[in-house]
């Protein structure tokens, strides 16, 4: 007798253990029925919509704008600032299903083809900013430096402990 009562309680343990097992996999499959889109969402609920990102850019250049209080004769540096500060155009999205068929040497060729590139907008970044920081008082400079600072941060991050 004590030979079924422990095979019987081997096989409740087995179907117990079994049904759990199966119900976590239920669960498993109703959460990563497309866990891109759940994490982009999430990332969206925490980081706010990135889609428009000249909007953005426009918004927060209005806002630098009204707090510089620039005069009249500032106004055509901010422009040359304003346009030196246009991010530049993406590869199209054939070009980066390309990538997959280089030789690891002509993607590092690539690579620095476009470093090179981003080191130019940004020598042309460098050099409208100097002008129009030029033109700018203390008090402008003061706030400039403190609003470019803040630049794609949403003020300071605390570490949780």
């Amino acid at each position: 007798m004590n030979v079924l009562n422990t095979v019987r309680k081997s096989l409740v343990i087995s179907l117990a253990v079994l049904g759990m097992g199966g119900a976590a996999v239920a669960v498993h499959a109703q959460e990563s029925v497309n866990p891109k889109a759940t994490s982009v969402e999430a990332h969206r609920g925490h980081h706010g919509d990135h889609g428009n990102r000249a909007a953005h850019m426009a918004a927060r250049q209005a806002r630098l704008h009204d707090q510089l209080k620039l005069t009249a004769a500032q106004e055509p540096a901010w422009a040359a600032f304003i346009a030196a500060s246009k991010p530049g155009q993406r590869p199209a999205r054939g070009e980066r299903g390309q990538w997959a068929s280089l030789t690891a040497p002509e993607r590092m060729e690539k690579q620095l083809e476009m470093a090179k590139q981003h080191v130019a907008a940004m020598e042309t970044r460098l050099a409208a900013l100097n002008t129009f920081y030029s033109t700018l008082t203390p008090e402008q400079k003061k706030v400039f430096d403190e609003q470019s600072m803040r630049r794609g941060h949403h003020g300071k991050h605390k570490r949780q402990a």
